[in-house]
């Protein structure tokens, strides 16, 4: 069965969350999906207890397991979901680059410098000064290749995004992004960026929030709209997906309403954001296929791509 993997998705960032809605995304075959566990907001502590909350959770459920490399996700238990973790901004490293490996130890194997605002690491997809990748974000990534951890530059600025391809020895990701020429949003990437995140060997994981993919629109539909752009811009071989799925919508909706200045209109303008839902979302290939699409084609897209970079980074 084809393998799908699942850049992104976002349970509650509290320790009393529930790891049970992952089992959502159950399908036959082998699945992956990677658990966001903090942006700007947390700190390292946050973020650790978190991690040994979700782990705990995903070793005593018997439909979910903890992927400590590739080989489990592509080899193993395939009737179980494979899961490990990212971070969407630097702030939970607490300023100490040191911090990078400890929370690849966790089990976070992907990071973004920044969260659509600017920091110690970057700047962000809202700001209207572009500065790009700081001296600290440049010694950020370097610590991630050297860790194991993928460098993400969704939510980030162009020039950060740009920067990171340039200074990172390993592949470069974009997680949750999808194509600006498609849809204009500032969380959405530019032929730019797609082109030098390829050039790194990297992966543009398309995603299915409404406001990104259109006027909130999660359709299967206008995600393979983005799908197909990207394709025919930088191949086969540099494309793949993530829902971006919020189990914690209702938190989210609360921050943005109760935080204005972090979120601009382009969240808001659609009214609340939706998102596609995992069973959905698991029946992408079917509907790849059904539009003539090749087998190994959507074997790469679905997973195949991301195992790859995977494999040569963590």
């Amino acid at each position: 069965m084809t393998l799908l993997w699942d850049q992104h998705a976002c349970l509650p960032l509290q320790p009393d969350a529930d790891v049970d809605p992952l089992t959502r995304f159950a399908r036959p075959g082998p699945t992956y999906v990677s658990v966001n566990v903090g942006y700007s907001p947390q700190t390292c502590a946050d973020s650790t207890r978190l991690l040994r909350r979700f782990r705990a959770g995903i070793e005593a459920h018997p439909q979910l397991r903890l992927a400590a490399g590739v080989d489990d996700i592509t080899t193993g238990d395939p009737t179980r979901i494979a899961i490990a973790f990212d971070l969407e901004d630097s702030h939970p490293l607490d300023g100490n680059l040191d911090n990078v490996a400890a929370f690849t130890a966790l089990g976070v194997r992907t990071m973004l410098p920044s969260y659509n605002h600017a920091n110690r690491a970057g700047c962000g997809c809202l700001d209207t000064d572009d500065t790009g990748l700081t001296g600290w974000g440049r010694e950020l990534v370097a610590e991630m290749n050297a860790a194991g951890m993928v460098p993400d530059g969704s939510h980030c600025s162009a020039r950060t995004g740009l920067d990171m391809c340039e200074v990172s020895t390993k592949p470069v990701i974009y997680s949750h992004s999808c194509m600006r020429a498609v849809w204009e949003h500032p969380r959405n990437i530019t032929d730019d960026q797609a082109r030098a995140c390829a050039a790194t060997g990297g992966v543009v994981g398309v995603t299915g929030v409404g406001i990104f993919l259109g006027p909130n629109t999660p359709s299967i539909e206008a995600m393979i709209r983005h799908l197909e752009y990207a394709v025919e811009l930088v191949g086969i071989d540099h494309v793949g997906v993530s829902t971006d799925h919020s189990f914690d919508a209702a938190d989210f909706l609360d921050e943005i309403r109760s935080h204005p200045e972090a979120f601009d209109e382009s969240y808001t303008r659609w009214g609340p954001i939706e998102w596609m839902a995992p069973e959905i979302f698991v029946t992408l290939g079917d509907h790849l296929r059904a539009r003539g699409w090749a087998d190994a084609d959507v074997i790469a897209v679905l997973g195949g791509n991301f195992a790859r970079v995977a494999a040569v980074s963590w």
